[in-house]
């Protein structure tokens, strides 16, 4: 099982909107589907970026949009079960399972996954359905059921508390272990942006709340 430093991971999740700039490790193949944005790199560690800004989000996140000829409603009230078992939000589940289904094609098995925004909801998924530890930066909601499920322990999420997105959508809640750091200064609007959270990461292991490396808990 891979131990990763969190400092490399909110690395790459930075590096993720601009996958030419990873150059270690090496990036092996991009998920071809115009609307879903997806990377395994060398060790089968899989990277999903997602909208860097809460504009963005909200525009493409938070609205009726249509992946392949479903339309779907990005509300509180539908959910849907997934693979793993688990009653997912609709949008959220439908993006991880055209990473799920492209995976399957070309043949991986993701060891590890980091994802930041809409990416870290799908890495919150991905990580139930594998069972492989996931960091998730900036995570919105994605469970419908309070409480731990099988694997919960594999994720690891590190939310800004002056950011938006990890406290939507209202009726969800997070899968894995939270980690909710309050930065000096608040951020609000920017705090969204990756390049904020590799600095609460740093802040955060400065001060103890965050550890070096993650390797995923035992269920």
């Amino acid at each position: 099982m891979l131990n990763f430093s969190l400092e490399d991971a909110a690395k790459l999740a930075e590096a993720s909107y601009d996958v030419e700039r990873i150059t270690s490790p090496r990036l092996l193949r991009s998920c071809p589907h115009e609307d879903v944005q997806a990377h395994v790199l060398d060790g089968d560690i899989l990277l999903l970026p997602g909208s860097n800004s809460i504009r963005d989000y909200l525009r493409y996140n938070l609205r009726p949009i249509r992946l392949g000829h479903r339309r779907l409603r990005m509300s509180d009230d539908i959910t849907e079960k997934g693979h793993s078992g688990t009653m997912w939000h609709q949008g959220f589940l439908a993006y991880s399972s055209v990473i799920f289904d492209w995976l399957k094609d070309v043949d991986v098995t993701p060891k590890y996954i980091i994802g930041h925004s809409l990416g870290a909801a799908a890495a919150q998924i991905l990580s139930k359905s594998y069972g492989v530890p996931g960091i998730g930066f900036a995570a919105p909601r994605t469970k419908f059921v309070n409480g731990p499920v099988k694997h919960h322990k594999k994720c690891m999420l590190i939310n800004r508390f002056d950011d938006l997105v990890p406290k939507v959508p209202g009726a969800f809640h997070h899968m894995g272990a939270v980690s909710e750091l309050t930065a000096n200064p608040r951020r609000n609007f920017p705090a969204h942006n990756m390049r904020h959270y590799r600095e609460i990461v740093d802040v955060g292991q400065a001060d103890g709340r965050l550890p070096s490396h993650w390797a995923g808990g035992d269920d």
